[in-house]
């Protein structure tokens, strides 16, 4: 794995991309008879519904991936629910809102008490962690669909996550100015992304090896980092918050999400987290692509104006500690780099 490792691995993101793009054309021609409820356009990290003056509900869809895979391996399946929950709530909170709620959808090859009340542990926690309800959801058995690893362990973990926000406050990305700061907070690892390919560099390894204190298995199953109270604190405060992104697949190009018009300079990144940095070196892939797969040590970023960028770390580290100003917003629109000639991608740039 050297030149494209996640297209090798089975994942061809420019594909995927293109996928996307003609499903997206096709619902965006929906006429619900009515006029748009939507207040904030597509390919943001939730969508914005008006539902009353000046009431927006938020709502964002997410799931845990082919790290389930790892679960059905090791029979660990107490974490991934706090990932399930993670990839959902982390979304919400970037547009402003204060996630509620979360309806979880469980599709299984077979019903195993055991395993559901395992599953239904780490949904408590992540729920928990993340100061929203799980008020219903739905179970499957699918067995002629759902085929796992091994038979019959498979199942599928996705939801649906709501959250309230004053559609005066919604962020948006829309204020984001050059000279901006950029806040990065820590993440725990892969979190749940990109896991076709670390699957993939591991699949010859036995995963209780040890590994940094604990076995390849814990490091792989790390659940994903909840960043909700903390941006919720941040919102709260008197901090002007311009952008808020959650660094998933993608990894640094999930920035661009934001403002087209803004580009974004990573100076100081975080620390790559021992997990991250073993699939990179055992895999042979370039630190360039790598910045488009991984989150690189940093799940969440927030964008706030100079001037405060202090305080905002301040009031970020006091729930993840080690939260730092990591860069600047450029006036090169459309790109995101790292300095050093490490990476730059976007318009008018091209990966080093």
């Amino acid at each position: 794995m050297s030149t494209d490792a996640y297209a090798q691995a089975g994942v061809d993101q420019h594909g995927a991309d293109r996928a996307v793009s003609a499903l997206v054309s096709v619902l965006k021609t929906i006429d619900p008879g009515r006029a748009s409820r939507s207040r904030l356009a597509s390919g943001h990290y939730a969508a914005v519904l008006e539902v009353a003056p000046n009431l927006g509900i938020a709502v964002g869809t997410d799931g845990v991936g082919s790290k389930l895979i790892l679960a059905e391996q090791t029979g660990r399946y107490d974490t991934v629910g706090i990932d399930c929950v993670a990839m959902n709530v982390n979304d919400v909170v970037c547009v402003g809102a204060e996630p509620i709620a979360l309806l979880d959808y469980l599709a299984v090859e077979q019903a195993v008490p055991e395993v559901m009340e395992q599953i239904g542990v780490g949904l408590k926690k992540g729920a928990e962690l993340a100061g929203v309800e799980i008020p219903g959801g739905e179970v499957a058995i699918l067995p002629e669909l759902i085929r796992g690893h091994p038979s019959p362990n498979g199942f599928d973990l996705t939801a649906t996550c709501f959250g309230t926000v004053a559609l005066d406050q919604v962020i948006t990305g829309d204020t984001i100015a050059p000279g901006d700061a950029l806040i990065g907070v820590p993440s725990s690892g892969l979190h749940s992304n990109s896991y076709t390919l670390a699957r993939k560099v591991v699949e010859d390894l036995d995963i209780n090896t040890p590994f940094e204190g604990g076995t390849l298995a814990d490091a792989l199953l790390e659940p994903t980092v909840i960043y909700v109270r903390a941006a919720l604190d941040l919102i709260r405060s008197d901090v002007e918050v311009r952008g808020l992104a959650h660094i998933t697949g993608g990894g640094l190009l999930n920035l661009l999400r934001l403002n087209e018009a803004a580009g974004f300079v990573i100076e100081d990144p975080l620390p790559v987290p021992p997990i991250i940095a073993f699939v990179m070196e055992r895999g042979k892939i370039a630190e360039a692509e790598a910045w488009e797969i991984f989150n690189m040590g940093c799940g969440f970023v927030a964008v706030v104006p100079e001037a405060q960028a202090d305080q905002a770390t301040e009031i970020l580290a006091a729930h993840h500690p080690g939260t730092r100003r990591i860069g600047t917003v450029s006036d090169e629109a459309g790109r995101a780099s790292v300095t050093g000639g490490r990476y730059s991608s976007g318009q008018g740039a091209s990966s080093s």
